[in-house]
C-alpha cells in the first residue's frame, strides 16, 4: 500500500507514514510495552496476596478466585467493544478513556469492603485495561507487517514479560509492609503514570481515511467475516487456548505452591518470576533468531508441542504416578510450560494478524477476547477440587494443550502453501 508524505508535527508518531512512526521505534516499544503490560500486572501484583484476601473478606478460596476470573472476563469483553471503536475514531481517543476508568477502577478495588464489591470492580477494571491490550496490537497491526511484526511482537514480549517477573515480586514486598488493598494503591499510581505517558507520547497511528464509518452493524460484520476465515479462526484458537493454560496457572499457582507446598509468598514470587523469565528468554530466541529462518508456523507448532509435553508430565505427577513428588519436579514442569509460551504466543499473534490489514482493530479485539473468555472459563476450574491438589490444574492445561495443537493442525494446515 502506498504510504503519504504528510506528517504531523502534534503527535510523536504521525498518523500516515509508517517509515516516520518507525523512526521513533524505541519510543514507541516503551509505550505499547507498558499498554501490554499493564493486564499482566493487574492480575500478577494481585496473585501473592490471594490467599490473604479470602482470610480479609472471609471468603472460600474459589470465591476469591473469581476476582481473577471477573478482572479476566472484563478484559476479554472490553476488547471486543474497544477494537471496533478503535478501527472507527483512531486509536488514541479510546486508549485515554479506558485508561481513566482502569483508574478509578483500580482504586475504589483498594477500598473494597466485601468480595462482591471487589469482582464488581475487577470486572470493570478488566474492561477498561482491555483497551491497552488491544490497541497496542493494532497499532503494531498499523506500524508493522509480515516478519517485521513478527520481530516486534517478540520486542513487545520482552518490555511486556517484564511485568509477570517483576509483578509477583513487589506484590510480596508490598505484603510486608501493608495488606492486599496496598497491591491495588499501587496499581492506581502506576496506571495515572502510564495514562500520562500516553496522552504526551503516543499519537495517533490510524489515518481517518483507513478509518470505518460504520457502526455496531459493520463492526459485527467484520468479526463475521474475520471468524468465515479458517485459517484466521485456527490462529485464534490455538492462541487463546494456549493462553487458558497459561492462566491455569496463574490462578492455581498461588494456592499450588503456597498452600500445598508450603511455600512462602516471596519464595512463591521467585518461581513466578523465574518462570517468566523464561518466557521471554523463548520470546527473545524467537524474535531474534528464529524469525527470518524458521517458519512462523513450525516455531509456533514447536511451542503447543512443548506445552502438551509439559502438561503430561505435569498431570503425571501431581495425580501420584511417580509417588509423591515435591516442589522442584512440579516447578519444572511449569518452568518448561511457561518457556514454551515465548514461541506460541507471538507467533499466533502475528499470524493471525497478517491475515487482517483491513481490519487490525477488530481482528485485534477477535484475539485478545477469545484468550481472555477463554482463560476465564479455565480459572475456575481449576479449584473445583478445593485447595488440597494440583491435578485439577494439570488436567485443565493439558485439555487446552491438546486442544490448542488440534485447532492449530485441523484448522490452520501448516503444511499447505498459503499467501
Amino acid at each position: 500500500m502506498p504510504e503519504s508524505g504528510r506528517t504531523t508535527t502534534q503527535d510523536p508518531i504521525s498518523a500516515v507514514p509508517k517509515a516516520a512512526a518507525r523512526r521513533v521505534g524505541l519510543l514507541v516499544t516503551l509505550v505499547l510495552g507498558g499498554l501490554t503490560a499493564l493486564p499482566p500486572l493487574s492480575m500478577d501484583m494481585y496473585l501473592p496476596a490471594l490467599p490473604e484476601v479470602t482470610e480479609s473478606l472471609r471468603s472460600p478460596a474459589a470465591t476469591v478466585q473469581l476476582t481473577l476470573t471477573a478482572c479476566l472476563a472484563g478484559m476479554a469483553l472490553g476488547q471486543l467493544v474497544v477494537g471496533p471503536m478503535s478501527d472507527k475514531w483512531g486509536r488514541r481517543r479510546p486508549l485515554l478513556v479506558g485508561m481513566l476508568v482502569y483508574v478509578a477502577a483500580t482504586a475504589v478495588c483498594a477500598l473494597a469492603p466485601s468480595v462482591e464489591l471487589l469482582i464488581g470492580f475487577r470486572l470493570l477494571q478488566g474492561l477498561a485495561g482491555a483497551a491497552g491490550i488491544v490497541i497496542a496490537r493494532a497499532v503494531v497491526r498499523d506500524l508493522y507487517d509480515g516478519v517485521e511484526m513478527a520481530r516486534f511482537f517478540s520486542t513487545l514480549m520482552l518490555i511486556s514479560g517484564v511485568a509477570p517477573i517483576i509483578a509477583p515480586l513487589i506484590g510480596g514486598q508490598i505484603l510486608r509492609i501493608t495488606d492486599w488493598r496496598g497491591v491495588f494503591h499501587v496499581l492506581t499510581v502506576i496506571g495515572v503514570l502510564l495514562t500520562v505517558v500516553v496522552w504526551r507520547f503516543l499519537g495517533e497511528t490510524l489515518p481517518p481515511e483507513r478509518r470505518h464509518a460504520g457502526g455496531v452493524g459493520e463492526a459485527l460484520r467484520t468479526m463475521r467475516g474475520l471468524l468465515a476465515d479458517r485459517v484466521f479462526t485456527g490462529y485464534m484458537l490455538a492462541g487463546g487456548l494456549a493462553f487458558a493454560a497459561l492462566f491455569a496457572y496463574i490462578s492455581a499457582s498461588p494456592f499450588v505452591v503456597q498452600e500445598i507446598y508450603g511455600a512462602s509468598p516471596q519464595t512463591f514470587s521467585l518461581l513466578f518470576g523465574l518462570n517468566s523469565v523464561g518466557l521471554v528468554a523463548v520470546g527473545q530466541i524467537n524474535g531474534k533468531l528464529l524469525v527470518g529462518r524458521v517458519s512462523l508456523d513450525k516455531a509456533l507448532g514447536t511451542g503447543l508441542g512443548v506445552i502438551l509435553l509439559a502438561s503430561v508430565a505435569l498431570v503425571l505427577m501431581t495425580s501420584g504416578v511417580f509417588g509423591k513428588v515435591g516442589l522442584a519436579p512440579v516447578a519444572a514442569g511449569l518452568f518448561v510450560l511457561m518457556s514454551a509460551m515465548g514461541l506460541a504466543m507471538p507467533n499466533t499473534n502475528a499470524q493471525a494478524l497478517m491475515r487482517t490489514p483491513h481490519a487490525a482493530g477488530s481482528a485485534s479485539a477477535l484475539l485478545g477476547t477469545s484468550s481472555f473468555l477463554i482463560g476465564a472459563i479455565a480459572s475456575p476450574l481449576v479449584g473445583i477440587a478445593g485447595e488440597a491438589t494440583a491435578v485439577p490444574m494439570a488436567v485443565v492445561q493439558l485439555a487446552c494443550a491438546v486442544t490448542a495443537l488440534g485447532c492449530f493442525l485441523v484448522l490452520c494446515r501448516p503444511w499447505q502453501p498459503r499467501a
